[in-house]
């Protein structure tokens, strides 16, 4: 039996890419759906005009609002999976049945669209960025994902349905991804055309990257608390974990996420100590990391490195600046941030 399936756009003021979108959208699915987040000018008349059903945010609210107002939408309607998409023009719509026929084999599974095999078309800085996110996320939903930071992506609604979404803005990919990889579910990649225009974007390089980071930071020292203490539990994920109870109120929550993040290195350290001398007591504790033969020694390491991945990064753009091109980061990162993983695909028992 084929899967219910249509296409969710996030949009805030692009009305200059947004019929483009929908229309080769509309090629491979029957319904797309766009959630308007707000935009001041023509975006929502121009995706009705296109063939797509519009709901409006009521007010610029953020990608992560706008994703879970639409899987509201789909699990009311009884949608079997959705494919997000970017308004901006930098997903192909041809790679959609791509997409759906991955679904098709492996219908309870995530799948993230990966830009990674064309790394000679993203940015540097940012391929450097993602590279170093994807090390830490993987770890978080316990397999190696190859692209983490990629909206085009389907998810099934079963699966979305089972998870406490508390995160707005662009945490929430994040959070989906981490939630469902250390709550049992498969994360499939699978590549996709890379397409940098000049629609430009709404992420905010420092606010946003500093706001993911400290969500998984947080979640893997709560995690890895969890597994310390409790034999053979790689999947430590509850919908009353205390990061969902957290992300009812968003000052304590921004609190209790500041003071991980402050103690966040002192903590992995003790972390490791307990992964080397009791595994004789509580037998088979960090249980996710064991069970991929993940040396945790070189997560640590790489947790002190990261303020010397800012210093590089300072000392570049300075050269830069006085004319020198030194390429330092490159080579940096992929010593101390490899993939670590000896299993792709982690599968509850």
């Amino acid at each position: 039996m084929a899967s219910k399936l249509c296409v969710i756009i996030p949009a805030y003021n692009a009305s200059r890419t947004i019929r483009d979108v929908i229309t080769g959208a509309l090629k491979h699915v029957p319904t797309v759906i766009v959630g308007d987040d707000g935009s001041t000018d023509e975006t929502a008349d121009i995706a009705r005009r296109a063939g797509a059903t519009v709901i409006a945010t009521g007010g610029n609210r953020g990608k992560g609002y706008v994703l879970q107002m639409l899987f509201r939408k789909l699990i009311e309607d009884g949608y079997d999976a959705a494919i997000t998409i970017d308004a901006d023009g930098q997903h192909d719509t041809e790679d959609i049945p791509a997409f759906i026929e991955t679904h098709r084999q492996h219908s309870h599974d995530i799948i993230v669209g990966s830009r990674m095999h064309e790394q000679e078309v993203i940015p540097r800085a940012r391929y450097n960025s993602m590279h170093i996110a994807r090390f830490y996320i993987s770890l978080a939903a316990n397999q190696f994902i190859e692209d983490t930071q990629c909206g085009y992506r389907l998810y099934p609604i079963a699966l979305i349905r089972n998870l406490t979404l508390t995160t707005g803005k662009y945490v929430t990919e994040t959070e989906i991804l981490i939630k469902a990889g250390d709550a049992g579910a498969v994360i499939r990649c699978m590549d996709v055309k890379v397409i940098y225009g000049n629609s430009g974007s709404y992420y905010r390089p420092v606010l946003d990257t500093t706001a993911i980071t400290a969500y998984v930071v947080t979640y893997l020292i709560m995690k890895w608390f969890k597994e310390a203490f409790v034999p053979n539990r790689p999947f430590t994920y509850t919908q009353t974990n205390i990061m969902n109870l957290m992300g009812r109120n968003k000052i304590i929550n921004m609190l209790f996420q500041t003071a991980v993040v402050i103690v966040s290195i002192f903590v992995c350290s003790l972390y490791f100590i307990q992964y080397k001398t009791m595994p004789n007591l509580i037998r088979n504790n960090f249980a996710s990391l064991r069970g991929q033969e993940i040396n945790f020694s070189r997560i640590v390491l790489a947790s002190y490195m990261l303020p010397v991945v800012l210093l590089l990064i300072i000392a570049e753009k300075a050269a830069g600046i006085l004319g020198f091109d030194i390429r330092t980061v490159d080579g940096f990162i992929r010593r101390y941030y490899p993939h670590l993983w000896t299993v792709r695909e982690v599968n509850p028992s």
